[in-house]
């Protein structure tokens, strides 16, 4: 992969870091809120409990996400980013500009989600 290459998905992953720090430090303040609030009713407090659970799934999705990217910047630092885990081949430069932080070739990918499930 090119330097240039390797700059532009650089700038991507950086930007999705910032945006989902940014992203799982608000969760964190409304969830901090949502403990802080006088609940009145069962709906109240159904309602907020709900949101508590809907915020806690998107915030570990988030921080997963997170993991990856940081995992795809180490790579590029490492000047291995863009070669699959599994089969140590070139990731299609159109997957990764699908998914920067892409672990997997299309065909790899497949076979980690058969494993998984």
């Amino acid at each position: 992969m090119r330097g240039s290459e390797l700059e532009f998905f650089e700038d991507i992953l950086e930007a999705r870091c910032a945006q989902i720090k940014k992203n799982i430090s608000g969760v964190t303040d409304e969830m901090n809120q949502l403990q802080d609030l006088e609940l009145n009713d069962e709906g109240d407090y159904a309602s907020a409990s709900n949101n508590n659970l809907v915020e806690t799934a998107i915030g570990s999705q988030q921080q997963l996400e997170l993991y990856e990217i940081e995992a795809a910047l180490a790579k590029i630092k490492d000047q291995n980013y863009g070669i699959c885990d599994m089969c140590e081949e070139d990731i299609g430069i159109q997957r990764l500009k699908v998914k920067p932080h892409a672990k997997y070739c299309i065909d790899c990918r497949e076979i980690a989600e058969k494993n998984d499930n």
